[in-house]
């Protein structure tokens, strides 16, 4: 299910779902991600599956496999997701500034009224 939730955020985040879509404009919507701790990932892919984190220094790889991520920061599993499927430019940074994921159901965008979309 990971996958299916990052697609239709870097969807949203890129607009491509309006009649206004062009790709060298940012046209997309602001993604708020919900309840991201019950990401499910399907086969071995909890253990298997790896993170890698560089500090920029000699010997600063750390790498961590996606049990650990989901232990210590759920969030990041959608955030690297949605990341590797947005363009690698400024524009796919901008579109990237947009996206906000919460480990659980409470977060602090209910002003705006975000519309629910159910993913399956």
């Amino acid at each position: 299910m990971l996958g299916r939730i990052a697609t239709v955020a870097a969807r949203l985040l890129q607009g491509k779902h309006k009649a206004i879509y062009t790709p060298f404009i940012d046209t997309g919507d602001h993604v708020v991600v919900v309840n991201a701790s019950k990401v499910k990932l399907t086969g071995r892919k909890e253990d298997q599956k790896i993170y890698r984190q560089h500090s920029g220094y000699e010997g600063g790889l750390r790498e961590r496999s996606a049990r650990l991520v989901r232990q210590r920061k759920p969030e990041r599993l959608v955030e690297d997701a949605v990341r590797g499927m947005l363009p690698k430019s400024k524009l796919g940074e901008a579109m990237y500034r947009k996206l906000k994921v919460y480990a659980g159901s409470d977060h602090p965008h209910a002003a705006q009224k975000p519309a629910r979309r159910e993913v399956a």
